[in-house]
């Protein structure tokens, strides 16, 4: 029986040549892929009810799901937004893979939606915080279904600066998508469990 080779990749290019024949998403960690596990259900009923809202005030080719991939510094070298707002120039650079690079301009929001456990929070409140601010990512939103808050980030200077930290009855306020009238309250009623 024969083992699958490892691929150990030098730089991102390299990585971004590569195909399996496969759907996967890999995050690349020191060079080596690590595929990521599916999302929960919650989490993916957040993301798809957020991707029909800003689908309906936006172009909706420029909201993207958990599919699209930002090249970031530090390890892992790149990460998949649960939701992700692209700029209209992104639209045409992305037609043939959905790929982010730091050469490019950086998204105009980019939403996670935090996973059980405290390895996931610490992920996505304090290692993906510090990579999106590094790439300017102008607004960062972490959503968080176990205490039904919602963390909005705005870069200001090159630090995210805290918005407001949002629950029950508040609305989310985003400084970028006014136009939203979103309250926290509605969105984890879209998403109750029987």
């Amino acid at each position: 029986m024969m083992l699958p080779v490892k691929h150990q990749f030098q730089t991102f290019e390299e990585y971004l040549s590569y195909d399996d024949g496969t759907d996967k998403l890999y995050e690349l960690f020191n060079g080596e892929l690590i595929e990521t596990p599916p999302e929960s259900g919650i989490n993916v009923q957040i993301a798809t009810f957020l991707l029909i809202q800003f689908a309906l005030l936006l172009d909706y080719r420029r909201v993207r799901g958990h599919g699209l991939e930002l090249e970031v510094r530090g390890e892992p070298r790149n990460r998949y937004p649960d939701l992700t707002i692209i700029r209209e120039e992104h639209i045409q650079q992305l037609a043939k893979r959905n790929t982010i690079r730091l050469s490019m301009l950086p998204p105009l929001l980019v939403i996670e939606i935090v996973s059980p456990g405290e390895l996931q929070r610490d992920r996505d409140f304090i290692a993906k915080r510090g990579q999106y601010q590094d790439c300017g990512i102008s607004e960062y939103w972490i959503i968080d279904p176990e205490n039904k808050t919602v963390l909005v980030l705005e870069l200001t200077g090159n630090v995210y600066t805290e918005v407001g930290n949002f629950y029950g009855e508040d609305l989310i306020l985003s400084p970028q998508f006014s136009q939203m009238n979103l309250k926290v309250s509605q969105l984890f009623e879209a998403v109750t469990q029987d």
